[in-house]
């Protein structure tokens, strides 16, 4: 697809919240009445931002016509102003504000509408920017400072604007509307209002954290209230679900105990039916004795009867339970459990058995119990349901020092609810070994299984997800997918990271809990979600009424073996419809059957990769030294010059390669024909770089913290920035109007504006890097995990669609032309570096990654589906 006409899809997008339906009834506060008082409309253009330098933005500002300038009068701030002030589209504000003032349902209310800034591009052919995305969809109090210390005082200038945060409200639609929630929620004090129509609460910048924040003001929540519309068929993409979003974040602003509605109206991800049911929002809005939304949270205790198959049979060969050793653990020092390992009577000692890793193993293993592990297996390996099964039952860990209190485990959530591979580690070093002194397990991870029930379960997902090496089922029952360390990121991880080879069960019911930690209802349905959307072969269980117990889960136990251990192979089903035009979502990205292919080995150290107008690779084996070019056309290698460099790309002709010298303080450029070398500048010392349009070379300096040009006519060496902590990987957009230095020191890959002559302005940090988790931080109850302060961004790329591509420590992270993050490739070889990426190839659809001593390619689909 050609890029203008994918512009015009993103803004179609856009437009999309705002468009009025000509078959839409109109609520009588829509339409204009004879006899209604009209405010008056002035606009204006802000361009003096310097929280977001760079930005231009069109707004307008409505003064009803009751307003008197010796009384303060109310203000709403509206996000994507321009829609909302239109009197003939899908909200039409004006109209709605004079007949609701003039009711006196609401205050006499100042409206200023603001629409997004876009950075202008100021170089020929080169394209604007939206800043959209950077502005409403991040957290923090970026937004929020903008508006009251650099916006608002230029557009509410001579009015008169109460300064009591309870007559000043924000709203929004779709970002717009997190972004909202967001001003209010940094700035309480400044606002104490909240709109939110089909509010973006996903994983667009991280705004899927929500519910976990608000849940922990319960003791002392903000002075806020909050007004949450969505559509029954709204989105879910790689974003995430956002009626699961709207409702897990009601859920927990009702367990908070802030005032709010959530109204769930028909219809999707537009404006028309927020626009519909808008006046009604605003009058509850406005209305201090206004009910709040109260949604009950149902218990039952429906009577338990086993499953047949967890009845023992007469007939059917029982298996052994063998009680193992206490065992104490190195990986959680001062620990030991109590464990014991099932032996099917169908075990041979000459032939591998599968295996099964149950959390909680003295619950999982009773006979008397709700799960009945060891019958059930007996029965189902007995008629050929599931092959011959090992089943570990492993308590959680117990202070050596300390007696278990009341059945509870003084590790428990210590090893099961915290995310990172610890406890993966736990069984792959210590128990599975032990396990395999006994028994002979197969080394097949597609014959190993895991799985828990509430924390357990969680860790049963966390286990399989980092170490798909080891096991590629898991079994989960009401799991705790909630804040209770963290572990509500997974439905926002899954949406974002090339899928895994793990097939998932899940069972929960409507009458979970619901706690300072999350909603166990919403939580395992946004991972149902999630899962569903990425294509995963996956299984999820539903029932209404029932509590946090083992009652659904253990009575669906045997279906659920039977499911997860079924022979068939699973065909993924994908369905990427609700990604919109500007969404880049990994499933269109990545080719279905197509991996990581070797493309050379043994080499000293890979870097510098780059490509010419032909598609061919150049890479530099930094120790050979020697760079080196793949043809496109037959994969034949040929060396182009004796020289380790760590940045490589081609002159605006095609002639020269300019290339990154550090350890000879210099740039160099190479003869693409003859090999000739010369020096182009000296005094610097380079790691990366990128060539502009007009021919300047911009390098990334890594100890002096800044961005350097040269001129390569003259040799002349200019800052052109200075401040990013580790300035690392360097690419310019397709049009050179944009340029993105990565940052192996910090947590954002940052852009800016290229003007003519190499010169940079409009910096921010627009790409927010996914973090790997701190196996040495420290892990606390009811916070996230310690994150890594940096995921070592360093060489990056960009396809002919617009995506970057970063490597870092976790892998090749994506990002949309707008800076979203699309996901993650994980890193091939995890105790390998990897460097840089290039696209290449003749049509530019192949990724090519220096990993370490190999180079890596793979396929990709990089034109745009939508």
């Amino acid at each position: 697809m050609h890029r203008p006409f994918r512009r015009l899809i993103l803004l179609s997008s856009a437009l999309l919240l705002f468009a009025a339906v000509a078959t839409a009834e109109d609520h009588p506060d829509r339409v204009v009445h004879p006899g209604v008082p009209q405010g008056k409309i002035t606009t204006g253009q802000f361009k003096e931002s310097q929280i977001f330098p760079g930005t231009v933005r069109d707004y307008s500002v409505y003064v009803p016509a009751q307003y008197q300038a010796d009384q303060p009068a109310a203000l709403m701030v509206f996000m994507d102003g321009g829609g909302f002030a239109n009197p003939k589209g899908a909200y039409r504000v004006p109209v709605v504000f004079d007949n609701l003032i003039h009711q006196k349902a609401m205050p006499v209310t100042i409206a200023v509408f603001v629409n997004p800034g876009a950075i202008p591009a100021t170089i020929p052919g080169g394209k604007a920017r939206s800043n959209r995305s950077f502005e409403y969809d991040s957290l923090g109090d970026r937004y929020a400072n903008f508006l009251v210390d650099e916006f608002l005082p230029v557009a509410l200038k001579g009015l008169n604007v109460s300064t009591d945060p309870a007559d000043r409200a924000v709203c929004g639609g779709s970002s717009g509307g997190i972004c909202a929630f967001t001003t209010a929620w940094e700035k309480p004090d400044q606002f104490g209002k909240v709109l939110s129509n089909i509010g973006s609460y996903t994983n667009i910048r991280g705004g899927w954290a929500y519910p976990g924040l608000v849940r922990k003001t319960k003791d002392k929540p903000k002075p806020l209230k909050v007004y949450l519309q969505d559509g029954v068929d709204d989105l879910s993409n790689l974003h995430g679900s956002w009626p699961l979003g709207n409702q897990d974040l009601a859920a927990a602003l009702q367990f908070a105990g802030y005032p709010y509605k959530l109204v769930m109206t028909d219809g999707g991800h537009s404006g028309k039916w927020a626009g519909e049911v808008l006046p009604e929002a605003l009058k509850w809005l406005w209305d201090d004795n206004a009910e709040s939304t109260n949604i009950p949270i149902v218990n039952t205790k429906p009577k338990w009867e086993p499953h047949p198959d967890a009845v023992a049979r007469a007939d059917v060969p029982k298996g052994t339970v063998k009680v193992m050793e206490p065992w104490e653990s190195n990986l959680f020092p001062g620990t030991i459990r109590d464990w014991s390992i099932y032996v099917p009577a169908q075990y041979k000692a000459d032939e591998p058995a599968a295996l099964m890793v149950f959390q909680d193993g003295e619950k999982m293993r009773d006979v008397n119990g709700r799960w009945r592990v060891p019958v059930v297996f007996d029965n189902l390996i007995a008629s050929g349901e599931m092959p011959p099964t090992i089943a570990v039952f492993l308590n959680p860990g117990q202070d050596k020092t300390k007696p278990v209190k009341k059945g509870k485990f003084s590790n428990r959530g210590f090893e099961y609810d915290n995310l990172g591979d610890r406890y993966a580690r736990f069984l792959a070093e210590e128990i599975l070994p032990e396990v395999r002194k006994h028994y002979n397990i197969s080394d097949d991870p597609n014959l190993h299984a895991i799985g828990g029930s509430s924390s357990g379960a969680i860790c049963a997902f966390t286990t399989a997800w980092e170490r798909t090496d080891l096991f590629r089922k898991v079994y989960s029952s009401v799991g705790s997918f909630t804040n209770l360390r963290g572990g509500n990121v997974y439905p926002a991880l899954i949406r974002k990271t090339e899928p895994k080879p793990i097939r998932v069960y899940m069972a929960d019911t409507s009458g979970d809990v619901d706690n300072a930690y999350g909603s166990w209802p919403w939580a395992n349905q946004r991972m149902a979600s999630a899962l569903k959307y990425m294509g995963y072969d996956t299984r999820f269980d539903w029932a209404e009424g029932y509590a946090h117990n083992s009652d659904f889960g253990g009575s669906k136990f045997p279906e659920a073996m039977k499911w997860l251990w079924r022979t068939e192979t699973s065909v993924p089903q994908i369905d990427t419809t609700d990604d919109l035009g500007s969404d880049f979502t990994l499933l269109d990205l990545l080719v279905p059957g197509e991996g990581w292919e070797l493309v050379a080995d043994n080499l000293g150290f890979a870097d510098a990769l780059c490509a010419d107008q032909d598609g061919n690779l150049y890479y530099c084996d930094m120790k050979a030294p020697a760079v080196i070019r793949i043809s496109a056309a037959d994969g034949a290698k040929t060396e182009i010059a004796k020289e380790s460099v760590s940045g490589l790309e081609f002159s605006p002709d095609g002639s020269l390669l300019y290339a990154c010298q550090g350890s000879k303080n210099r740039v160099i450029s190479i003869n693409v024909k003859s090999g000739e070398v010369k020096t182009v500048a000296e005094g610097v010392k380079p790691n990366d770089l990128a060539v502009t349009k007009d021919g300047f070379i911009l390098i990334t300096e890594t100890q002096a913290q800044q961005v350097t040009r040269i001129d390569p006519k003259t040799g002349a060496v200019t800052p052109v920035d200075t401040g990013i902590n580790k300035p690392n990987g360097i690419a310019l957009t397709n049009d050179g109007a944009t340029l993105a230095v990565s940052d192996y020191g910090g947590a954002h890959t940052w852009t800016f504006r290229v003007n003519a002559g190499g010169v940079l302005d409009a910096k921010a940090p627009t790409m927010p890097m996914r973090l790997p988790v701190d196996p040495k931080g420290e892990f606390h109850f009811n916070e996230p995990p310690p994150y890594m302060a940096s995921p070592k961004g360093d060489g990056m790329a960009v396809d002919k669609a617009g995506r970057y591509y970063v490597t870092s420590a976790l892998g090749v992270q994506v990002f949309d032309p707008t800076c979203r993050p699309c996901g993650v490739l994980p890193k091939v070889d995890n105790d390998q570096p990897l460097t840089t990426c290039m696209l290449a190839g003749p049509d530019f659809n192949t990724l090519y990654i220096a990993h370490g001593k190999k180079i890596y390619q793979r396929k990709l689909t990089v034109a745009s589906k939508k």
